[in-house]
């Protein structure tokens, strides 16, 4: 039995309570959250306990893991928190707005030997899963390009907002939803080598971005888009895709389907032919135990527990991993003002800009190595 708590409970806290919560080898023992109202719901309806402050909940019982779905802003100190006192760790994305952060939070639980997760979802709907099968199977021959994209309907008005659009806290569009496509094209490609021509804007927000577009380039002559907007109503909700070209044909995927088109088809996959094939992601998603939102929501952690019981300590985007896209989500932050930043060997960038700190290097090594595609087999 694993033993959790649960600190935050918005939107995803609360999801992530509920699927959680259903499972037969895990006990929520308490949840914490600055909300009054809804720790005496959980509490009239559930009967957990429940707490206002962390320290005071993590010293109650004799928790195993954490699950952390805060603000932005709270996961560093928070997740240390947990670490600091031997405790795996599920962490909701972006893992940490300063890459020092990241870097030290990933070393200090490879060192403590702890099971740690950030909740890149994506990286579980069916459809991305293939997209990375098809590409490690060479299916498109050489990769010359790639759009990765997200846009939806957050910030729509000039007024209001949440702890979202607060650049500190949950550090605008760039975090929030650039996180979602940056991640999976640093899953499917590693880590680019240049980011140029960055431009964030401001639609409606007054202290952060709506919108997100750059280049990047990766070795070998790959390049790639970004293009990102949390104020486009035209999406009913958020909508992430990506598209793919190579030598032999090109790929469109997004949570609903992936499109293929295969300009020879001779040494095509199983299942797949030369010109257009279509597969949806019910046929290309395993079932889950308990439905909250999406079966991704679910799977990852499945995936979490099932490592913390196996005590595998490195698995598909643990703190290293996402280290990584924090390092290029900081990278494209600080490549808004125009300049190529070139990333060289050593996690820095040359004379003509300034990448952050971080272990660029020895973290994108890690990045290369095989890991689980959460797909179905």
């Amino acid at each position: 039995m694993v033993n959790v708590g649960v600190i935050g409970l918005g939107k995803m806290g609360l999801s992530q309570f509920s699927i959680i919560n259903a499972r037969n080898d895990v006990k929520v023992l308490g949840v914490c959250d600055s909300s009054g109202y809804i720790l005496d719901i959980l509490g009239k309806y559930t009967g957990v306990s429940t707490y206002t402050d962390l320290g005071k909940m993590l010293d109650s019982a004799d928790f195993d893991a954490a699950v952390v779905s805060t603000p932005s802003k709270f996961h560093a100190p928070m997740v240390r928190a947990c670490l600091e006192r031997g405790l795996h760790v599920f962490c909701e994305k972006p893992f940490c707005l300063d890459p020092r952060d990241s870097t030290e939070l990933a070393e200090l639980a490879r060192a403590k030997g702890l099971v740690t997760q950030v909740g890149y979802h994506n990286r579980y709907v069916g459809t991305f899963g293939e997209v990375k099968r098809l590409l490690e199977l060479g299916a498109l021959g050489k990769v010359t390009h790639t759009l990765g994209e997200a846009y939806g309907p957050v910030v729509l008005k000039p007024k209001g907002g949440t702890w979202r659009s607060k650049k500190e806290e949950g550090g605008g569009a760039l975090y929030d939803y650039a996180a979602h496509p940056a991640d999976l094209l640093a899953w499917y490609f590693g880590c680019p080598e240049s980011i140029s021509g960055t431009v964030l804007g401001q639609v409606f927000s007054a202290e952060t971005e709506d919108e997100v577009f750059t280049t990047l380039r990766w070795p070998g002559g790959l390049s790639g888009q970004l293009s990102v907007s949390w104020s486009d109503d035209s999406h009913r909700k958020m909508t992430t895709r990506v598209t793919i070209w190579g030598t032999n044909g090109k790929i469109f995927a997004d949570r609903q389907e992936i499109q293929v088109y295969l300009r020879d088809g001779s040494h095509a996959p199983k299942g797949y032919e030369a010109g257009w094939t279509v597969r949806y992601t019910t046929e290309l998603t395993n079932e889950v135990d308990f439905y909250v939102r999406g079966e991704e929501y679910s799977a990852q952690l499945d995936t979490w527990v099932k490592r913390i019981n196996e005590h595998a300590v490195t698995g598909l985007s643990d703190f290293s991993d996402a280290s990584i896209t924090d390092e290029l989500l900081h990278a494209i932050a600080t490549g808004a003002d125009g300049q190529i930043h070139r990333l060289d060997g050593n996690g820095t960038a040359d004379a003509r800009g300034e990448h952050p700190r971080g272990l660029w290097s020895r973290l994108r090594r890690r990045r290369t190595q095989s890991r689980g595609t959460g797909r179905k087999s």
